[in-house]
């Protein structure tokens, strides 16, 4: 019973700091479009993309979430591993979407001063992304290795 109980907690960080990560760099970024937007509106897609790019750090926590749901049996025989990974992925894309979504912000103040850096936020903002890639990949091995 535990066990089941420490499982579901996890599974409930882990969509739920992913959520909030996400939810916070998006707006991080969206402010920042907000004020581009009245110096130089022609570039408001480009603010709009780099906007969302926090966003798929929820993504990563849902999809967490979904496949350790769909095995729950082993979620309910290894609950303290999987309220390890929950907290785990939910922190590290929670914390990655927050400093995706302030590399986006300083991107599109450059755009919107006139400065070709759109290619190169993409990069930069690419790079926090990787560790929660790295997070949700490792929160599924235990699901297919054991």
């Amino acid at each position: 019973m535990v066990e089941t109980v420490l499982g579901y907690l996890g599974l409930g960080l882990m969509l739920g700091l992913a959520g909030i990560g996400s939810s916070i760099g998006t707006t991080i970024a969206a402010n920042a479009a907000e004020g581009a937007l009245k110096k130089n509106p022609e570039k408001s897609s480009s603010y709009m993309i780099l906007s969302a790019l926090p966003a798929t750090q929820g993504l990563y926590g849902f999809v967490g979430f979904l496949m350790w749901l769909l095995n729950k049996e082993w979620l309910a025989a290894n609950g303290a591993i999987a309220f390890g990974v929950g907290l785990s992925v939910g922190a590290a894309c929670l914390i990655s979407a927050i400093r995706q979504g302030q590399v986006c912000a300083n991107g599109i103040v450059g755009i919107s001063q006139g400065h070709n850096v759109q290619t190169n936020t993409m990069i930069y903002a690419a790079l926090p992304e990787f560790y929660a890639i790295l997070a949700l990949v490792g929160a599924l091995m235990p699901i297919f290795l054991m």
